[in-house]
């Protein structure tokens, strides 16, 4: 079984807005997104200097603000606001795109629930093939 740890953390430096993280097992779900498409930016990029790939697949997305949420308890047991249900498959956005528009570029997830577990499965980008 995997842990999952929810967070706030502040959007830059200047802004006093907070957004959702999470940590699975300790590790930023971030990374594990830039880990899982790595190869695809790969493909599409030609970075040749490493620590800016890799800044660049870290930054592809970000939190959703605490405002953008609204109810947490129901957005991430999978029961969001309209506005957040994609209706061709029940997913949820967990990730928004880094520019600040969620919808830009969204981390979506299967929620399903259960009295003793809170399942996250079948991730996807909505702009992706794979």
């Amino acid at each position: 079984m995997q842990r999952i740890e929810f967070l706030n953390y502040p959007i830059g430096d200047q802004v006093p807005t907070l957004q959702w993280g999470y940590r699975i097992d300790g590790t930023d779900l971030r990374t594990y997104a830039t880990d899982a498409t790595r190869g695809l930016w790969r493909r599409e990029r030609a970075e040749e200097d490493p620590v800016a790939e890799e800044r660049f697949l870290l930054d592809q997305h970000d939190g959703l603000t605490l405002a953008e949420v609204g109810d947490p308890a129901r957005h991430f047991l999978g029961d969001p606001a309209p506005d957040f249900v994609d209706p061709s498959d029940g997913t949820t956005p967990v990730l928004g795109c880094s520019c600040g528009v969620w919808a830009c570029w969204p981390l979506r997830t299967t929620i399903t629930t259960t009295p003793e577990t809170v399942t996250w499965s079948a991730f996807r980008q909505p702009f992706r093939k794979q």
